[in-house]
């Protein structure tokens, strides 16, 4: 029996992307006082980044593809975070959107009243999306937040600061 090497390459090729295509991107409800555990037990290892954003904001969807490659460039100094503040019953949408961006890692949506949401993650947020806040790596502190879409070097100057802290 001659079987064709190709024909059975082709054929596990085809496999692996319809297994990859059916993988679900973890998406969990969060409130801020999970965050809050998550960001103490991260900063063992790593600089954090929340990035709290929704689907329906475009300088978030903006900025989105910038922060994925920042936080894969620097993955073994940087847990990305990315918590969306759409309402639940738009799991799929938000769910979505992450796999097209290509995001493979953990990420949340805010299951919480909206103003105790808020003032638990920072007192000085006023609920505007794209909101990004950064721990240091070492001191576990708030190094740089701010609210509004902002370039890449604003971001990148950030983690540094984030990771040497």
């Amino acid at each position: 029996m001659n079987i064709n090497i190709n024909i059975i390459q082709r054929l596990l090729l085809f496999c692996l992307l319809v297994l990859s295509s059916c993988s679900k991107i973890e998406l969990q409800n969060i409130t801020s006082e999970d965050i809050q555990k998550i960001v103490r037990s991260e900063n063992i290892h790593h600089a954090v980044m929340l990035n709290f954003w929704a689907t329906w904001c475009k300088p978030c969807v903006s900025e989105f593809p910038m922060i994925v490659d920042m936080g894969r460039e620097y993955e073994n100094n940087l847990s990305v975070y990315f918590i969306s503040v759409d309402w639940l019953d738009e799991k799929n949408k938000v769910r979505s959107f992450l796999k097209n961006q290509g995001v493979d890692w953990q990420s949340f949506i805010k299951n919480e009243n909206d103003q105790k949401f808020i003032n638990g993650i920072a007192q000085e947020w006023t609920g505007a999306v794209p909101f990004t806040i950064l721990y240091g790596k070492s001191s576990g502190k708030v190094v740089d937040f701010w609210e509004g879409e902002q370039p890449e070097t604003r971001f990148r100057s950030a983690i540094i600061k984030a990771i040497n802290s």
